[in-house]
């Protein structure tokens, strides 16, 4: 038989009473909800900053890098709402590498899920519990989901799961924004196919159960640049890319049309030092068109402690062992030009 059976995990009940989120936190976790639905929904014109490390991979790098953010955020929260990338599972094009940290809680060590999705669940309550900021990961397993459905602010569908049955229905499920990256060949329709499945109801079988949904009317767009069949990255952040976005999304019967524009993977050819640079694209391209200025709610930006990037038995604190990331000082220099520029 080509599987085996390694160990069983625990289930998301078991996980989230042994590690529960605190009634306090609960409530902090609502107001902030609504504040980041407010803005999809087009009653705040505060502008989205999604932004952090490729994947998590160190619960005290991760935790130091959000307390910086969270004083960013004091101090430009007039205008934005930082959102955090504490992201635990890392998609791989190949299968190969380091996976995040719920396949490999220690990444010199070999996979362990069950105590995976223990760090998991503690570095997103420590993170919680010390800056009051409410994370965004990316859905890579549908199934996974339950672990950490009560502590999420914001959920991403990357470019290769976005065609998949069981993304789109578990997202229609959902009471927090989801975006629905374009596919790495940069169709635009799959992605917005992708957000009509989302905001629709279901029917379907989900953890050995027959579920229905009610849809999710926060479901949206990310634009991440695409990858043509000479394996050349094609950016799509630019003018005329946003408004033939407006234009598709004007033909359909989508509720809270939205888009947030990834500055990183295909749109900057994963050149990290670009993403200042893309980001300050998209704010001009909003600041001369009103419409786009209506569509587009926020970016999305790679970045970390230290620039670049580094091989996992380097152990530079701080310094993405996956993609290449902005530093800390870039970063934080970057948040701060947004909000001049909005």
């Amino acid at each position: 038989m080509g599987v085996t059976y390694v160990k069983e995990v625990m289930s998301p009940e078991e996980l989230l009473e042994a590690y529960p989120l605190p009634a306090e936190h609960k409530k902090l976790k609502e107001a902030r909800d609504a504040e980041i639905k407010k803005v999809f929904t087009g009653e705040s014109d505060k502008f989205l900053v999604i932004i952090g490390p490729c994947s998590a991979d160190n619960e005290d790098s991760v935790c130091d890098y959000i307390n910086r953010l969270a004083k960013v955020q004091d101090k430009v929260s007039d205008k934005i709402l930082i959102i955090p990338r504490i992201y635990t599972n890392k998609p791989r094009t190949t299968g190969q590498g380091y996976k995040g940290i719920v396949h490999q809680p220690d990444p010199e060590k070999e996979p362990d899920l069950h105590d995976g999705l223990i760090a998991m669940r503690k570095m997103h309550l420590r993170a919680i519990a010390e800056t009051h900021l409410f994370a965004a990961d990316e859905m890579l397993y549908p199934e996974n989901w339950p672990y950490i459905s009560d502590i999420l602010s914001y959920v991403a569908v990357g470019a290769r799961s976005v065609e998949d049955q069981q993304h789109r229905l578990t997202v229609s499920g959902f009471d927090i924004p989801c975006g629905m990256k374009n596919p790495t060949s940069g169709t635009l329709s799959i992605m917005l196919n992708s957000c009509i499945a989302a905001q629709s109801s279901h029917t379907f079988m989900y953890r050995q159960w027959e579920v229905k949904t009610d849809g999710n009317p926060l479901a949206h767009t990310i634009l991440r640049g695409a990858v043509n069949k000479h394996d050349q990255s094609m950016p799509n952040y630019h003018y005329e890319d946003l408004v033939l976005l407006n234009e598709m999304y004007q033909e359909l019967d989508l509720k809270n049309p939205a888009c947030i524009v990834d500055a990183n993977h295909a749109n900057s050819n994963k050149q990290y030092y670009e993403q200042p640079r893309i980001v300050s694209e998209v704010l001009h391209s909003r600041n001369v068109s009103d419409d786009i200025k209506k569509l587009v709610k926020g970016v999305m930006i790679e970045s970390y402690i230290e620039p670049g990037n580094q091989k996992i038995s380097e152990h530079i604190y701080g310094k993405s062992i996956t993609d290449a990331c902005l530093g800390w000082d870039e970063s934080e220099r970057l948040i701060y030009d947004i909000a001049e520029k909005l």
